[in-house]
């Protein structure tokens, strides 16, 4: 099936398919499944972040560093 064929059968452009096949993560979740749906796969959209090892790479670079607690000095005891 050609880019244009699937971009008309997804209700989208035909760059949004390009963007889509190229990994743009602009694209819609909604326009994903669409395309999914015509490609016959609909059914395997539960599979599509099964194992996300950039999204998990990602997500934990977000956490940042684990914090020490703070050392109590002679001053808080008293």
């Amino acid at each position: 099936m050609s880019a244009a064929e699937a971009a008309a059968r997804v209700l989208v452009s035909r760059p949004t398919i390009s963007r889509l096949e190229s990994g743009d993560l602009s694209v819609s979740l909604a326009v994903l499944a669409r395309y999914l749906d015509v490609l016959g796969l609909g059914s395997d959209l539960d599979q599509v972040g099964a194992r996300d090892e950039a999204g998990e790479v990602i997500a934990d670079s977000r956490l940042g560093r684990p914090r020490r607690p703070r050392s109590r000095g002679l001053a808080d005891e008293l």
